[in-house]
């Protein structure tokens, strides 16, 4: 019964913003982009609770939002974490048990509407906000985001070229948000009236078309060192991604893997992300 709601339930929506693009086709776009832009879980569960408790650090208010944040103390340098869409902090705990043996202070937050942090929405320029005040906050050294963390990252990075951050993590990140938006539609099998609605909208409401957000072109003038993780079999964003990205930051380095999944959780591999930050 689950996975037939879940496949019938987006179909639902589509046809939906199909048939009142007839109507009102600016309204269609709107509810189209908040439901795009409205995750379904990344709240604190019962069982994550009690670590997530025991680092809370302040509430931050950004854009009208109170953002949570964390912190493990440490005696080296400052890492910030960013988490993926539908996550939060708790996603860290492997990699931030590594980090905290190394030595280095931590700082993760919830994004907003997941976790402990306020709102209902998220999107990449928010998300990116939320950096723009919390690195100068904290002072990170080194920022590590997954999935849409990793993608964020890399847009302040092009944003704020001149940020005191010395490496970025991006593990399992997409690139194109075309592609993303090509994804969507496909899923929800909305007409192309309200795919390029969406299109018209990303540029009044952001200054971006969907073309003109690439992470891969992002990175173009990024002199930061990079490291780059990416599974051949990611079935959440395809590792092509990463290769693009890749291929146009000369300062980066890309690590594949394979049957390792999307979330790379793994010890192999936040071992390798702790000796890329100690190079």
């Amino acid at each position: 019964m689950k996975n037939t709601l879940q496949k019938v339930l987006p179909l639902a929506y589509g046809a939906y913003f199909n048939s009142l693009s007839l109507i009102s086709p600016d309204l269609a776009v709107q509810k189209a982009f908040r439901l795009y832009s409205s995750p379904r879980k990344g709240r604190v569960l019962p069982q994550q609770a009690k670590y997530l408790n025991e680092a809370k650090d302040k509430l931050v208010e950004i854009e009208g939002l109170h953002i949570q944040t964390y912190q493990w103390f440490g005696a080296k340098e400052t890492v910030l974490l960013l988490h993926g869409w539908e996550s939060n902090v708790f996603r860290w705990r492997n990699l931030i048990g590594i980090l905290q043996e190394a030595g280095y202070r931590i700082i993760a937050f919830d994004a907003p509407g997941h976790g402990y942090s306020s709102g209902s929405m998220l999107h990449v320029p928010l998300y990116a906000q939320c950096l723009q005040h919390l690195i100068p906050l904290y002072d990170p050294s080194y920022i590590i985001g997954h999935s849409m963390g990793g993608m964020t990252a890399l847009y302040h990075q092009y944003l704020e070229p001149k940020n005191r951050l010395e490496k970025i993590v991006a593990l399992g990140a997409p690139s194109e948000l075309t592609d993303i938006m090509k994804h969507y539609q496909n899923l929800l099998q909305f007409n192309n009236k309200v795919y390029n609605g969406l299109d018209a909208y990303f540029l009044r409401k952001f200054n971006f078309r969907f073309s003109d957000f690439s992470t891969s072109k992002f990175v173009k003038n990024n002199t930061k060192p990079g490291l780059l993780v990416h599974d051949r079999e990611d079935t959440i964003a395809p590792f092509r991604a990463s290769e693009k990205v890749h291929a146009h930051w000369k300062s980066s380095v890309l690590i594949p893997t394979r049957g390792l999944g999307h979330s790379l959780h793994q010890i192999e591999i936040n071992r390798q992300i702790v000796d890329f930050l100690k190079r």
